[in-house]
């Protein structure tokens, strides 16, 4: 299957699952600004890797991952509907830590920059 198609269908999926997340689902697990940074597809489109990414401490991401995988169901037969695909990839919701990685290495660099970028002072 053409590598083109597969991404283009990524995409659709991460367009409406994020707009399902945003007004669809209504657990109140799920709260609070949460985004849809990447959906990966295998090449069957047998298993769609969503990877979502939240604002909040470590209980707050679990217990949003735990609604979103019980909405997973919902948010699968939605996709089918609208997605208009012979099968309907299997959806795995995982959390993305790319952005808290970000803003600890952002951290790391304006202390180093505020130290003048000197790290062997005290040698």
């Amino acid at each position: 299957m053409a590598k083109h198609r597969i991404s283009r269908i990524a995409e659709e999926i991460k367009r409406e699952v994020a707009q399902m997340i945003r007004d669809e689902i209504k657990d109140p697990r799920i709260t609070g600004l949460i985004s849809v940074t990447q959906v990966e597809v295998t090449n069957d489109l047998s298993i769609a890797k969503i990877y979502i990414s939240l604002l909040g401490d470590e209980e707050k991401r679990k217990s949003c991952l735990q609604g979103l995988e019980k909405a997973c169901g919902y948010i699968r037969t939605e996709l089918a509907k609208r997605l208009k695909l012979r099968y309907t990839p299997e959806l795995v919701f995982k959390m993305d830590e790319s952005i808290e990685y970000g803003a600890k290495i952002s951290k790391i660099l304006a202390e180093v920059n505020k130290t003048g970028g000197d790290l062997n002072s005290d040698v």
